[in-house]
């Protein structure tokens, strides 16, 4: 037995009997107004108790109940001295009936403690009350000692299997609660991730877009308030009106997305590839899950936008690959001597880092760098995450880089499961 076990008290679980179905209390209860009619017949067939006396069977019994009431409050906010104490009243009845001459209800009252300790009381007091109600019982007993041990014996496994069926019925209880809990628990984390998932699409859809847009339209206001150049100015918000088509036309595939009806990843590639851009597809294309499908989608957007804000006029390529249980994207473009567009300038900075976020949720990597440092090892690792010396986001890092390398070539890699 372990250390501490012959003192522990049964479960809170147990010792209230919640979780048992109520067909049980129902008989429970049955059994227990069956006991107390048992007592009064066994207390009036013994024929002692006659004029005034005949009303103390009754008064016995209230007190009996009383004290079961109690004994049952006062077990379950763990109170053993008091416990005990109401045991000792249920043992001092007997002896009063049995001094009475009612010798069956005396046995069992005796009987009943007993299986009340066995129940409800720590294992260690449960079994010293079991132990003095039973040299009480041999004492009072004139059928001879055998009879008194079989029937304690049975008294002793009869209120320990009580025990152990209510600390089984706890035990369920208990799991259910856990599972339900870990269901919660499991309902709400979907939910974050959900709410994740939709706020990185709406930066993915948004941010860039409307940026873009803020770049024309302050640009329009300055030429207004400059010198009012109408080309210039018609020319500004012609792009802007442009972008605010395009961030709804994204937007509505974002929706789409979400509700789980995306067009195949190669037809968004397509029609993603204008003003230089190619699209390659090898192997043969499939169905993908739709975080994987998300990823390359909002990766070739990313991607593509940052070209075109660097290397203005430089050769596009984006490459899907179809692999084994693997899905690679690979954007790489041609570089260009031409100063990056005033583009380059909008955006929050985190594009690159959303995109390597969104990967790394789905088990894969995003690598983004100089076109002869992605795929090389170290070059690219130390490119992707952004470990120049000025420190900095993704996104800022392949910012210095095409800044400083004029006509060098930009890469960025995808591979995510699928």
């Amino acid at each position: 037995m372990p250390i501490g076990a012959g003192t522990a008290w049964p479960s809170r679980e147990a010792l209230t009997r919640v979780g048992v179905p109520p067909i049980r209390t129902a008989l429970d209860y049955l059994l227990a107004g069956a006991m107390a009619c048992w007592l009064v017949v066994t207390a009036y067939a013994a024929d002692v108790f006659h004029g005034w006396q005949a009303v103390l069977p009754v008064l016995g019994l209230l007190c009996f109940v009383a004290a079961v009431l109690l004994f049952y409050r006062w077990t379950v906010a763990g109170r053993l001295l008091p416990s005990l104490g109401l045991l000792l009243l249920v043992a001092l009845l007997g002896v009063g009936a049995d001094a009475a001459g009612a010798e069956a209800t005396a046995g069992l009252l005796w009987i009943l403690g007993a299986v009340l300790a066995m129940d409800r009381l720590p294992l260690a007091p449960a079994l010293g009350v079991w132990t003095a109600l039973f040299v009480t019982v041999a004492v009072a007993n004139s059928e001879g000692l055998p009879a008194v041990v079989a029937t304690m014996s049975a008294v002793l496994l009869g209120g320990y299997t009580l025990r152990l069926d209510a600390q089984a019925h706890a035990a369920g209880f208990r799991l259910l609660a856990e599972e339900r809990a870990a269901r919660a628990a499991e309902a709400e984390s979907a939910a974050l991730a959900e709410r994740a998932r939709i706020a990185r699409e709406i930066h993915d859809v948004l941010a860039h877009s409307l940026s873009a847009q803020l770049v024309h339209l302050e640009a329009a206001r300055l030429q207004i308030e400059g010198g009012y150049d109408r080309e210039q100015v018609l020319r500004r918000v012609v792009e802007a009106r442009g972008m605010a088509r395009q961030g709804l036309a994204e937007t509505r595939q974002a929706l789409s997305a979400l509700r789980g009806q995306m067009v195949p990843v190669e037809d968004y590639l397509r029609e993603l590839a204008v003003d230089g851009v190619r699209t390659e597809v090898v192997g043969e294309p499939r169905l993908l899950p739709v975080e994987a499908s998300q990823a390359v989608r909002r990766v070739a957007q990313e991607a593509v936008t940052n070209a075109r804000k660097h290397a203005p006029g430089a050769d596009v390529t984006m490459r899907l690959e179809y692999g084994e249980g693997v899905v690679t994207l690979e954007v790489r473009d041609d570089g260009t001597d031409v100063a990056g567009s005033e583009l380059a300038a909008s955006g929050s900075g985190f594009g690159l880092l959303g995109m390597r976020e969104r990967a790394e949720l789905l088990g894969g990597s995003l690598e983004a760098g100089p076109s002869a440092s992605v795929g090389g090892g170290a070059g690219a690792r130390d490119s992707a995450s952004g470990g120049d010396s000025g420190g900095g986001d993704a996104n800022g890092s392949a910012r210095r880089t095409r800044s400083e390398g004029a006509g060098e070539g930009f890469t960025v890699r995808l591979r995510v499961p699928a």
